[in-house]
């Protein structure tokens, strides 16, 4: 049976933000080649190159380790995936303009985030390791990036370009509509590898605004 045991609750140190780093990659790096109950905290550490003790100190204890690892990585995806709305989803007040724009952010969702190393190392984590991790933890923070585009389509809909009674429902159905098929349908989302992930996408589109476009 998996542990189920609770991560501490010691004071930590911040310690050093290089230190910090390079236990989280080692972390990373043994969890994904080894394991997470092969990977023992003396090979974390020696893999760092810092003490027993400083891995102790800065985390806890290799569930919470293991916990950070996630985070971090999950982290990094969110960032991505606000930058993404930044850049295509920002300042948009034309209705003509929205099926290009959405089209535009799905597909560099699709083949900048889904198909990336980052996103393949928590996929591979989470589910290798899920009995290991704080229930809940991957579940909220995968909420993130759904209620960061509800922000986008409530602005949209303050607009009058969009009518979105419940903006968060809205960005779960659009999500599920253009790249979720794709992974779904094909096992990946990378339009570059595959001509069949675009028709899905702008198909997707179409049909989110058929629900949700202001008529």
């Amino acid at each position: 049976m998996p542990t189920t045991n609770t991560p501490t609750t010691k004071t930590l140190r911040e310690g050093s933000a290089r230190k910090r780093a390079a236990i989280l990659m080692a972390a990373r790096e043994l969890f994904l080649a080894e394991g997470f109950d092969r990977s023992s905290v003396d090979a974390v550490a020696a893999r760092a190159e810092v003490s027993k003790r400083t891995v102790y100190d800065y985390f806890g204890d290799k569930q919470s380790l293991l916990k950070a690892v996630v985070d971090a990585i999950g982290e990094s995806l969110i960032t991505t995936i606000r930058q993404t709305l930044d850049d295509t989803l920002t300042d948009r007040t034309e209705a003509a303009d929205l099926e290009d724009v959405l089209v535009t952010f799905s597909m560099r969702i699709a083949t900048g985030m889904l198909d990336s190393s980052e996103y393949a190392t928590l996929q591979r984590l989470v589910r290798a390791e899920f009995g290991h991790l704080p229930h809940g933890c991957y579940n909220a923070m995968a909420d993130t990036p759904d209620e960061a585009l509800a922000e986008r389509f409530a602005a949209f809909a303050a607009a009058g370009l969009l009518h979105v009674p419940d903006p968060r429902l809205a960005a779960d159905q659009f999500i599920a509509l253009t790249f979720g098929v794709a992974l779904d349908r094909l096992g990946s989302a990378n339009a570059v590898e595959d001509a069949r992930v675009r028709p899905i996408v702008v198909e997707g589109v179409r049909t989110f605004l058929r629900a949700y476009r202001t008529r």
